[in-house]
């Protein structure tokens, strides 16, 4: 089974998930989603995949969130262009496979897609 994970290494939780996923025999297609950026299709895929909205992808503590003006309330749009151009508001990690998509938030939150 094909498995992604869009992946930053510096985050604890993605690394954990990481470790997780090669714990069930999986070795994983590991995206670096800061440097290879999703687009707003793919994130609008994922989203489908998950179940939620973008608002509940986008990192709301970050900086760049508040910089932007952005609210819990912005639309749609909106916050699908600003985690294009600015990918660390791209809550992490996702993990993605044929059964679907998962939040590595707990990184055991990723095992029902296996």
């Amino acid at each position: 089974m094909q498995v992604t994970i869009w992946h930053n290494p510096r985050c604890s939780k993605s690394r954990e998930t990481l470790k997780l996923l090669e714990s069930k025999g999986h070795t994983p297609e590991i995206r670096h989603y800061l440097d290879d950026v999703p687009t707003v299709e793919e994130l609008r895929t994922v989203l489908q995949q998950l179940g939620i909205s973008a608002v509940d992808l986008v990192r709301r503590q970050e900086q760049a969130f508040k910089a932007r003006g952005l609210s819990k309330d912005s639309p749609e749009d909106q916050l699908l262009a600003a985690m294009t151009e600015e990918p660390r508001l791209i809550e992490r990690p996702v993990v993605i496979t044929a059964k679907g998509a998962a939040l590595g938030r707990p990184p055991e939150n990723v095992l029902h897609v296996l």
